[in-house]
């Protein structure tokens, strides 16, 4: 008797999602549980906290987070077209759109880093429950773009020798992962935004 599996019943199955996707799809879930974790712990803290922010802790700016943050969200729209680029094997459209999409996140990593450490030149995680967390969330989610950055400057790499099955899983992979990337960015941005919001 036949095993069914998904090929079996659609050959295509596994070429619409290969293994390297879905390895990323795990790895997109659990850290999506982490993020879901740390964001539901800072809204706990907050609503039970008088105060948020402290006494004698400003305010977070809005302006600067909010606009390197739609620079951000708009980098989903070269990654996307790099994996379809790639589908396709056009290999020079797939490289210049990656060379974009990377130096824009580069960029939005290095602002949001010398914001972070100019932040901690007034305060230290360690001063009590807004810091805190305030600092996890930023780390965390500082930590997976430059994870980001450098996927995709070793995928950069290794299409200097032009496309195999390999490399395009790993584009297809790589481009979901900063998808959801963003995603997160958006959920954390707005959730350390949020005492300024009020």
């Amino acid at each position: 008797m036949t095993e069914i599996t998904a090929e079996t019943l659609d050959p295509r199955a596994r070429e619409r999602f290969p293994i390297g996707w879905w390895g990323m799809a795990i790895v997109v879930a659990s850290e999506g549980t982490l993020f879901a974790m740390m964001v539901g712990t800072y809204f706990y803290l907050r609503f039970r906290t008088p105060v948020w922010p402290p006494a004698g802790v400003p305010k977070p700016h809005v302006l600067v987070p909010a606009v390197v943050l739609g620079c951000l969200v708009l980098t989903a729209i070269p990654m996307r077209l790099a994996s379809v680029a790639g589908q396709a094997g056009r290999l020079r459209a797939t490289r210049w759109l990656l060379v974009l999409a990377t130096l824009v996140q580069a960029g939005y990593f290095w602002v949001e880093v010398w914001s972070y450490l100019e932040d901690l030149e007034k305060s230290t995680p360690q001063r009590d429950a807004y810091d805190s967390i305030y600092y996890t969330l930023l780390g965390a989610d500082h930590a997976h773009i430059a994870i980001g950055v450098l996927l995709n400057l070793w995928l950069l790499w290794k299409l200097r020798y032009g496309f195999t099955q390999y490399r395009t899983t790993a584009l297809r992979a790589i481009s979901f992962f900063w998808l959801a990337v963003i995603v997160m960015t958006v959920v954390v941005i707005l959730t350390t935004l949020s005492p300024s919001f009020t």
